[in-house]
C-alpha cells in the first residue's frame, strides 16, 4: 500500500465535491462531466481501499479468536480469506499504478510489420488477434479504424482503437518491437524464421484537451475502403487519408460507412499524435511521437515470442517470461503488461 495515500485521495475527493457545489457549476458542461468523472474514479480508488482495509480488519479478528480456541471450520476460512484478500490487493496495486495523466483514456494502437515481406506481414496480423483475444477478454471494446491486408497473408498495417476505462493505462507497455521466432509456414523448406513488428500506442485525446490544427496544414484524400476477403470493401470514396504537412503526419480511417464519420475519426487519430508530440517537445526530448525510434529488426525488440526450437515469451525489458507460448498468443498478456508497470515505478 505505500504507494497509495488515502489521506491524500480522501481529500482530493472533499475539494472536488465543493467544487460541484458552486452555483456556476452546471453551467460548463465540458467542466462538470470532467469533474464527475473524477469524482467517480476517486470514489472507486476509496472504496476499494476501504473495503480491503474492512476485510484486512475481519481476519486479524479470526486470526485471534483461532489462536485463543482452536477451530477447524474458521481456520479453513482464514485460509480462503487470505487467497481472496492476496488476489484482491494484487488487482487493486496495479490499478494504483494506473495514475498516469492518460491511463483512464481509450487506447489507439497501429501495429506495422518490419521487412520481411509475407513472415512479419502474417506476424502483425498474429498481434492483431492477440490484443484483439486480450481486449475481449477484459470487457473492452475494439474498434477498427484502418485495415490494409497483406499481398498473400498478413496485414501491411493496422490501426484500431480499444475503449474502455486504463485502456491506454495497459497498452502503453506495449508499445515497441515484437520478435517472432517459428518455423516458417510459408517456408517449403521448413526452416526457421525471424520476423519483427512494431506496434504504437497513444492515448485517444479528449474533448477537454484542446489541440488547434490550421486547416490550410492538411491535406485530405478520399479513395475506396478495401480489407480482408471483402469484409472492408465499400463501393464508394469513404475511406479518408489525412496528412498534416508540417509535421508530416498521416493518419488514415476506413472502419465507418460515411466519409463524414471517417473524417472525424480521423481528426481524432491525427489530435492524439500531435498532442503526443507536442508533450514530447515539451520534454525537450529529441523524438517523435512514436517514441524512441528504433529500427524494427533484431536488437530492438521489447518482448520475443519463440515458438522453436523450445517455446519462451520473454519481455526484455523486465526479464518476465513464460513458457506457455500459445496462451499468450490467446491474449493472456495481464502478467507482462501488470509486471511492465511495476517495473516502472
Amino acid at each position: 500500500m505505500n504507494l497509495f495515500d488515502i489521506l491524500k485521495l480522501e481529500n482530493e475527493l472533499k475539494e472536488l465535491q465543493r467544487e460541484t457545489l458552486k452555483e456556476d457549476f452546471w453551467q460548463d458542461s465540458n467542466n462538470s462531466n470532467k469533474v464527475l468523472s473524477k469524482i467517480k474514479k476517486v470514489k472507486n480508488k476509496t472504496t476499494k481501499y476501504n473495503n480491503i482495509k474492512k476485510e484486512l480488519n475481519n481476519l486479524n479478528e479470526l486470526t485471534e479468536l483461532v489462536n485463543m480456541e482452536p477451530d477447524e471450520e474458521i481456520a479453513k476460512e482464514i485460509i480462503k480469506n487470505t487467497h481472496k484478500i492476496e488476489k484482491d490487493l494484487e488487482k487493486f496495486e496495479v490499478e494504483i499504478l494506473l495514475s498516469g495523466k492518460y491511463d483512464s483514456n481509450n487506447a489507439i494502437v497501429t501495429i506495422h510489420p518490419g521487412a520481411g515481406g509475407t513472415e512479419s506481414q502474417d506476424w502483425a496480423e498474429m498481434l492483431y488477434r492477440m490484443y484483439t483475444r486480450w481486449a475481449d477478454k477484459n470487457g473492452y471494446k475494439v474498434s477498427e479504424l484502418d485495415y490494409l491486408e497483406g499481398e498473400e497473408a498478413g496485414i501491411k498495417s493496422v490501426t484500431f482503437e480499444i475503449i474502455g476505462e486504463n485502456a491506454y493505462g495497459y497498452m502503453k507497455g506495449e508499445m515497441g518491437v515484437h520478435r517472432l521466432v517459428r518455423i516458417s509456414p510459408f517456408d517449403s523448406g521448413g526452416r526457421r524464421h525471424t520476423s519483427f513488428a512494431s506496434v504504437e500506442v497513444l492515448p485517444e485525446i479528449t474533448d477537454d484537451i484542446q489541440i488547434e490544427i490550421n486547416p490550410d496544414d492538411l491535406r485530405i484524400d478520399t479513395y475506396r475502403a478495401s480489407g480482408a476477403g471483402g469484409q472492408h470493401i465499400n463501393k464508394t470514396s469513404s475511406a479518408v487519408r489525412i496528412t498534416h504537412i508540417p509535421t508530416n503526419i498521416v493518419v488514415a480511417c476506413q472502419s465507418e460507412r460515411s466519409q463524414l464519420q471517417n473524417r472525424e475519426t480521423a481528426m481524432k487519430m491525427l489530435k492524439s499524435k500531435l498532442f503526443d508530440l507536442k508533450e514530447k517537445e515539451q520534454k525537450e526530448k529529441i523524438e517523435d511521437l512514436k517514441g524512441e525510434q528504433m529500427e524494427i529488426a533484431w536488437g530492438s525488440q521489447i518482448r520475443s515470442y519463440v515458438f522453436c526450437p523450445y517455446t519462451m515469451v520473454k519481455d526484455h525489458r523486465t526479464n518476465y517470461e513464460v513458457g506457455n507460448v500459445e496462451a499468450v498468443m490467446d491474449g493472456k498478456i495481464d502478467d507482462f503488461m501488470e509486471s511492465y508497470l511495476k517495473f516502472c515505478q
